[in-house]
């Protein structure tokens, strides 16, 4: 670099500048110091090359144009002034120059981001690296690469962010965007009839309402097969395929359920995503005391857990549970205060098919039918009275439902036969509680038959006079291992009383797989039970799944969840009891007799 003194009409500004090219700035402020006193500051300047040679005495500003300006103002008014001091860098040193320049500009006045990514633009072509640049003008790492994330945009686009016309979440936004939408967007922009999208919602345009930031994710993002895009400012991220996102989210929110439940929690509710989680609708329970973990997921994929809540009226029975725990002399534990996996109506219609069931197997095996009747007789000795026939629910629904399974009608064929044998009114609800004629008449009928009749009769008696819901019918249907799928098929009635979010996730999972149940963890029940339709009817694409019978419905029972279910706890009891029953005796060797 050389110091020398040059007249200011010989300059011009160079191209390094990041002014060049722009109208002349006012320089009101330093024309009357200039007149007086001349330019006391240095200018840098390149020397002047015109057909490879160097044009003598004439010279291009990199910095202090603005002196230039006032100095050829001056002397354009005939003001005489010195010629001014000029510092010559030496040919090549563009990235000094061009430095220079944004640095005595950003020291008198910010220019706009689109002016400073035009200049680290040329910084960075003239070899300068991100960490270089940053320290230079004392910026961070992630302004200058928020900075020059810009070059992502339209000319036009950024020519509008200079001029203000648009703000700077907008211009996030459609950072971005494809060249193909920002160009969409501008055509918006530019008709007076039509809206263009600005901040949010111009990014809910872009996605179509589906924008899922990264940092929202459970999973590692290395394993995510979609593309990932980053606004300008390298803050946020966002996943472009929503339904690989929901796909991998659920499978990472299922492994978080199994780890809680590994903690001991019993309860784990995930809640349909966008469904809200209010505090104020519940209160603080222990993990001990039956508390509850609520998994919270927003529409964008964030995943909020709660740990040991239930609601009010929950947390009520909770208390007052403890309580009368506490005043028992019997220290006896109070019933579980957690809900229960199945719902009332559920518990009906699932008593009632089973029964429908058990029924049937009674009648074809006299021998285990006879020792059941006995043992109703023994127990209720004195004043046994049974009252049997068809149960009539008064849901419509669910008598079409019963209507349906086999085993009802096969089981009305068998005991409509008996009581054409023994002469009975089978027009009446029934066989028992109605007289033949006096039972000595009827007992004297009985005598008229065999054994093996009498066996068959008193099969289809106990069968009519079997109690749905009870624990009776659970241990001979465990003992005759009742087959429901044989007589019973899922239909719309069962589907449409399955509510709970994580048995039916429980039941995706047995018909279509893991996937598909992680899949689909924070889908809506509608969605879910949709699902679950199509593989029990085939429809879609889905494979018919056939013969499945859902765990409550078999023999054992058996739960979906850690929470309480009625038919599992009578089939855990009836196992006990059954199991004081000699190894050698089956239904086979009862059945031969």
């Amino acid at each position: 670099m050389r110091l020398a003194f040059a007249d200011p009409r010989k300059m011009s500004v160079s191209p390094l500048n990041m002014n060049h090219g722009r109208p002349p700035p006012d320089v009101s402020d330093i024309l009357p110091s200039v007149r007086q006193r001349g330019v006391l500051l240095t200018l840098l300047v390149f020397e002047t090359v015109a057909d490879g040679e160097v044009v003598p005495d004439v010279y291009e500003v990199v910095a202090g144009a603005r002196r230039m300006y006032a100095a050829q103002a001056a002397l354009a008014e005939g003001v005489e002034i010195d010629p001014v001091p000029i510092a010559i860098l030496e040919s090549g040193d563009d990235a000094a120059a061009i430095e220079a320049s944004l640095i005595e500009n950003l020291g008198r006045l910010p220019p706009d981001e689109v002016t400073c990514w035009e200049t680290f633009t040329r910084l960075v072509k003239a070899g300068r690296s991100l960490e270089q640049i940053a320290a230079t003008f004392h910026m961070s790492d992630v302004v200058v690469k928020r900075t020059l994330a810009l070059g992502n945009l339209l000319p036009r686009v950024r020519n509008l962010y200079r001029r203000e016309e648009i703000d700077v979440a907008t211009v996030r936004q459609l950072t971005l965007a494809t060249k193909s939408q920002q160009k969409a967007w501008l055509v918006l922009f530019d008709d007076p009839d039509q809206h263009a999208p600005e901040g949010s919602q111009l990014k809910a345009w872009l996605f179509g309402g589906a924008s899922i930031p990264t940092k929202n994710a459970l999973f590692s993002i290395e394993g995510y097969p979609g593309q990932v895009i980053a606004d300008l400012f390298g803050e946020d991220c966002y996943f472009t395929d929503a339904d690989w996102f929901w796909h991998m989210q659920n499978a990472a929110i299922a492994e978080r359920v199994e780890a809680l439940r590994e903690q001991g929690w019993t309860d784990v509710e995930v809640m349909a995503a966008g469904q809200q989680f209010y505090p104020y609708e519940h209160d603080r329970v222990g993990k001990a005391e039956g508390g509850r973990v609520y998994i919270q997921v927003s529409g964008k994929g964030e995943v909020t857990i709660h740990e040991g809540w239930l609601t009010r009226k929950e947390a009520k029975r909770a208390r007052a549970a403890a309580e009368r725990a506490a005043r028992s002399a019997s220290g006896e534990a109070p019933p579980s205060t957690v809900r229960s996996e199945i719902t009332s109506a559920q518990q009906t219609y699932i008593d009632l098919h089973r029964h429908a069931a058990v029924r049937m197997d009674l009648v074809n095996n006299p021998g285990a039918a006879l020792r059941l009747l006995l043992a109703h007789a023994i127990v209720g000795a004195g004043n046994w009275k049974v009252d049997g026939g068809d149960v009539r629910p008064g849901d419509p629904a669910l008598a079409g439902s019963l209507a349906a399974n086999a085993a009802v009608e096969a089981f009305a064929v068998r005991r409509k036969a008996m009581a054409q044998d023994l002469g009975l009114d089978v027009s009446r609800r029934g066989l028992l509680g109605y007289r033949f004629g006096g039972a000595a008449e009827l007992f004297a009928k009985l005598l008229s038959l065999t054994d093996e009749a009498v066996a068959d009769i008193a099969a289809v008696v106990m069968a009519d006079s079997l109690a749905p819901g009870g624990i009776e019918a659970e241990a001979a249907g465990a003992w005759l291992k009742t087959d429901i799928a044989q007589v019973w098929r899922p239909d719309e009635v069962f589907l449409e009383l399955v509510r709970d979010r994580e048995t039916i996730n429980a039941m995706l999972r047995e018909v279509g797989g893991r996937k598909v149940a992680e899949g689909n963890l924070t889908e809506k029940i509608k969605t879910q039970k949709g699902i679950l339709r199509d593989y029990l009817t085939g429809e879609g694409d889905r494979p018919k799944v056939e013969a499945w019978t859902p765990r409550w419905m078999g023999f054992p029972a058996s739960a979906y969840t850690r929470r309480p279910c009625t038919p599992a706890a009578r089939s855990r009891a009836a196992a006990q009891a059954l199991r004081k029953a000699p190894q050698s005796v089956s239904p086979e060797a009862i059945a031969a007799e």
